[in-house]
């Protein structure tokens, strides 16, 4: 029994001489002084860590420097330990956003990595943070936008963040409406007096090509497809659109269902309108065209190809549509 109390109290004072040890061993901080408290001390505010893995800035990331901060955009600014310096907000329409201490900054035309840099810069400089980290996230872009009109489903600002291609924006306004042509044009915010004109290719082979960069600020304008128009005795009488390689008369009578069991090809015309709003009637000998005797001809935008039929009453009627149709209005 007293053998079992001597290990005991043995075991003890080992402990106890153990726990000294520790103690003697931890360093006493430091007394807090003036400057000490100007520093406004992460340990009293209770913020965490820096993670270890933190990945760094990159201000040479060729996709940042075109993001740039604009009036009206929603920016949660944070410095890293003093969550009281944190400040979310609108920049102001001069550019400008106030922080706690330092008051406003121009911020207006500023990258993100420019704007944290300048308001680190100012918080050393004026003594209140030693070693500022600021982040600063952008919550809403609202300059970083492209306006998209024309022949899409949804015209309309859609943002811009990051890489965009072409391709991007329109599939983001739901694609091309039905009349919609092969050639868009984009208007830079910086250049607009140099516009850019993408053609569509029509081999999948070349559509990449027409996959160019958009940037913010942009202005997309998608154009309408020129029309020719078909009518008399053929299958369909239409409005026929034109492709980039152009329209000619047996390329639209083809597309309007081909001629009627009733048509009277050697009387066939193409009805164009001048640029003084005259119009003009132009033969064209469809039945040598349909057998290789005579050469295809090729047809301008709102050109009208009349076939007419047998009927002398069934021709003074469709002649006075396609005569209606060439002195329209064009929408």
């Amino acid at each position: 029994m007293h053998f079992l109390r001597g290990r005991l109290f043995s075991l003890l004072a080992v402990r106890l001489l153990l726990s000294l040890l520790a103690g003697a061993q931890t360093p006493t901080p430091p007394p807090a002084t003036p400057a000490t408290v100007q520093q406004l001390s992460t340990s009293a505010s209770g913020a965490q860590a820096a993670p270890a893995d933190a990945s760094p800035r990159n201000p040479n990331d060729p996709a940042q420097p075109r993001l740039r901060l604009g009036g009206g955009d929603l920016i949660d600014v944070a410095i890293f330990g003093v969550p009281d310096l944190s400040s979310k907000g609108r920049i102001s329409n001069e550019g400008e956003f106030y922080m706690p201490l330092i008051g406003y900054s121009k911020l207006g035309g500023l990258s993100v990595e420019e704007a944290q840099a300048l308001i680190e810069k100012k918080y050393i400089e004026g003594g209140f943070v030693k070693t500022p980290h600021v982040t600063i996230n952008v919550l809403e872009y609202v300059t970083q936008g492209a306006s998209l009109l024309g022949e899409v489903l949804r015209p309309g600002i859609y943002p811009v963040l990051g890489s965009r291609r072409l391709y991007d924006v329109i599939s983001a306004a739901g694609g091309f409406t039905p009349s919609a042509g092969r050639t868009v044009t984009i208007t830079h915010r910086g250049s607009p007096q140099t516009p850019v004109v993408v053609t569509f290719a029509d081999t999948a082979d070349k559509a990449t090509e027409a996959n160019v960069e958009v940037f913010p600020g942009d202005t997309i304008v998608v154009a309408k497809a020129q029309v020719v128009y078909v009518v008399g005795e053929v299958g369909r009488p239409s409005g026929v659109l034109m492709d980039n390689k152009g329209m000619t008369v047996l390329k639209a009578l083809a597309l309007g269902g081909g001629p009627g069991q009733r048509a009277k090809l050697d009387g066939s015309k193409l009805i164009r309108r001048n640029a003084d709003g005259t119009t003009q009637e132009i033969p064209v000998p469809l039945k040598q065209i349909l057998s290789a005797k005579a050469s295809d001809i090729e047809m301008k935008p709102e050109d009208i190809l009349f076939v007419p039929g047998r009927s002398v009453l069934a021709l003074q009627t469709i002649l006075q549509m396609a005569v209606g149709l060439a002195t329209r209005i064009p929408y």
